[in-house]
């Protein structure tokens, strides 16, 4: 049989020629071989054990059993508790990853948003500036249009002033031959009965 000392240190104890390193996993063994190495009852299939022994061997797994179990249950709360933390750890870095992936996204919409305005406000301001231009031209070309008329008027005057000082003689004959036209009521109506 093998040593029944349930204080014995567990790293002293072997059963069955192998290394058992929890107490409480040596405490069961040895009970079970204590039934298994007990003498059979001729014509019988009970067997003989020693009661005090194997009641001292369950006794020290009951008293052991509560340690075992408290630190299993402490175990099994650190994994949990370590998971929820990881768990938690892991909501937090997709959180953080979502809202950098959205503001990183509104940015983008921002600076497009923002592109477009621009071109939006340049194709308008060159559209301005080309109706500015045309219509610069264009009153410019309508006062040259006058200037040029009125130069014409002058130069016309300037022609015929020089040309009665100069004494033609033909001008002189042909104005003398034209009939004078009476000159028309200014009053600014037209009245279809005055004679012409």
């Amino acid at each position: 049989m093998a040593d029944t000392n349930p204080n014995a240190p567990a790293s002293q104890h072997s059963v069955a020629g192998t290394f058992v390193d929890p107490e409480f996993d040596l405490l069961l063994r040895r009970a079970i071989e204590l039934v298994d190495a007990a003498r059979p009852m001729p014509l019988s299939a009970s067997s003989m054990i020693n009661k005090e022994e194997v009641l001292e061997l369950l006794q020290s797994c009951l008293n052991r059993l509560p340690e075992e179990m408290r630190a299993a249950r402490w175990l099994l709360k650190e994994r949990e508790d370590f998971l929820k933390r990881i768990h938690r750890e892991g909501d937090e870095i997709l959180l953080a990853a979502r809202s950098q992936a959205e503001a990183m996204v509104q940015r983008t919409e921002v600076v497009k948003a923002a592109e477009h305005r621009a071109r939006r406000m340049v194709e308008e301001a060159e559209a301005t500036a080309r109706r500015l231009r045309l219509e610069t031209e264009d009153y410019c070309d309508t006062k040259l249009g006058s200037f040029e008329n009125a130069l014409e008027r002058i130069l016309n005057t300037v022609k015929e002033a020089r040309t009665r000082l100069q004494g033609d003689p033909l001008a002189d004959l042909v104005r003398a031959r034209e009939p004078e036209s009476a000159p028309a009521p200014d009053d600014g109506f037209f009245d279809q009965d005055t004679e012409r």
